[in-house]
């Protein structure tokens, strides 16, 4: 066969893959500088792996409060269980705006007067992938997410104290009053470069003043303000599903390691010391609260060993970052045998805190910040401070001061909240409709149809 000649000019192969080739180099290039522009966002001084483990920890931090609504649902009657679990789910949707909107600025805003965050951020203007400027590693929307968990799990321990006979009304109202009149403003006193963090002194790592003794202080005042339920110390009121609580109290001490070791906002050696700190505090107290309560009763509870547990995460919570391993354990041991000496007092004294927020957040509050004033080492953290065991008693009085200072300023600004609402959409459910349960009478479903 004769080989068919190429008509026209043609082109040589060894040309035509020379052009490929610097196409293929161009290409590339452009690639190379849109990745490069892409990733220009990135601030300097940004660091990927602080920030994973913060968007973590913030994750951790808002499957506490599901864990919270499993917690105190299963201890409520069950004609009560929905309108319990919705109270905690409602507060992560409201606080999550409000924080958006202006809570974060008013807790972390420019400082005024040590008392309250400029609007600087309102409306989150000027909060991008910036480094945050409490947190130079990490962009400033993950600490300000961060921080807004904080804000949810707040007003959600409160319910506990007035379960089974608030209006949904109410809460609604009070949720928003009361994280952007109570929370925030105590947040930046500690956290945000207020008096309490600035000029005081004071330490809290993750919370004691700012999230257990703020909500504990609001909780004891509405259960005043709103009453005690119907029947109350007159018949018996049982947790109606314990394995519900016991969920919880497990979703509670997994989302903890978030809640403390986050707090560092590095992942690093102080993350590693919160963790560790945490979970031994925790079963320490979990310990003895059984212990104790098997000593008093003759035997010893799930539910008071998963009430022993929290109990000692809220206590080791501000002092998480700034006291050794074998600290943590005496903080749990006293956690432990303090909040359920509380939690047993509370029938004799006559108020209803239906849930013992309280016993377990106000005692267990109180006694990890004045232990932080005892225990705290520089050896284990040089940032933070020797506390009275190790020389330096002027720490264990900040802690006293500043936790003055937050139940003063929580009960008095709750006590006014509530009644303000008393005065205009009323706080607590009609009696028929208490006794027909919230469910029913607040949101027309039951939680089980058996």
């Amino acid at each position: 066969m004769m080989k068919k000649e190429d008509s026209g000019v043609g082109i040589p192969g060894s040309l035509i893959n020379g052009k490929m080739f610097l196409i293929a180099v161009f290409t590339g290039f452009l690639v190379f500088l849109s990745c490069n522009s892409a990733f220009a966002g990135e601030a300097a001084g940004i660091d990927t792996g602080d920030t994973a483990w913060l968007l973590i920890s913030t994750a951790l931090v808002m499957l506490m409060t599901p864990g919270l609504a499993f917690f105190y649902g299963g201890m409520v009657r069950s004609k009560n269980v929905l309108g319990t679990l919705m109270h905690s789910f409602i507060i992560l949707c409201i606080v999550s705006i409000v924080w958006v909107l202006w809570g974060y600025t008013l807790a972390f805003g420019p400082d005024i007067g040590g008392f309250i965050g400029g609007l600087k951020w309102l409306g989150l203007q000027g909060v991008g992938q910036e480094p945050a400027p409490l947190a130079p590693t990490v962009p400033h929307l993950a600490f300000m997410m961060f921080q807004g968990m904080f804000a949810v799990i707040t007003p959600a321990l409160i319910t506990g104290a007035f379960a089974e006979r608030m209006k949904f009304s109410a809460l609604v109202i009070f949720t928003v009053l009361w994280a952007t009149l109570v929370y925030s403003p105590v947040c930046h006193w500690v956290w945000g470069g207020g008096w309490i963090g600035t000029k005081l002194g004071a330490l809290d790592f993750a919370g004691g003043t700012v999230v257990h003794i703020n909500s504990a202080i609001a909780a004891i005042t509405a259960a005043v303000i709103v009453g005690k339920r119907k029947g109350y110390l007159e018949e018996a009121i049982m947790p109606h599903n314990l394995p519900m609580t016991i969920l919880g109290a497990a979703l509670l001490w997994f989302g903890w390691f978030g809640f403390n070791a986050g707090s560092a906002l590095t992942a690093g050696g102080l993350a590693s010391l919160a963790f560790v700190t945490t979970n031994t505090a925790a079963a320490a107290a979990a310990m003895s609260w059984a212990l104790t309560e098997w000593g008093y009763r003759g035997k010893p509870t799930a539910f008071g060993a998963v009430s022993g547990a929290v109990a000692g995460l809220v206590a080791i919570t501000p002092a998480a970052g700034f006291v050794s391993p074998m600290s943590a354990i005496l903080i749990g041991l006293g956690a432990g045998i303090f909040c359920y000496l509380a939690v047993n007092v509370r029938p004799k004294i006559g108020y209803d805190d239906s849930l013992d927020v309280l016993g377990i957040h106000g005692v267990g509050g109180l006694w990890g910040a004045l232990a932080t004033g005892l225990f705290a080492s520089t050896a284990v953290n040089s940032g933070g401070a020797d506390g009275l065991f190790f020389g330096n008693p002027s720490l264990f009085k900040a802690q006293v001061i500043a936790s003055a200072a937050t139940i003063l300023y929580s009960g008095i600004v709750t006590l006014i909240i509530l009644k303000v609402i008393d005065w205009t959409v009323g706080l607590r459910v009609k009696e028929e409709e208490e006794v027909v349960g919230l469910d029913l009478s607040q949101h027309g479903e039951t939680g089980y149809n058996l």
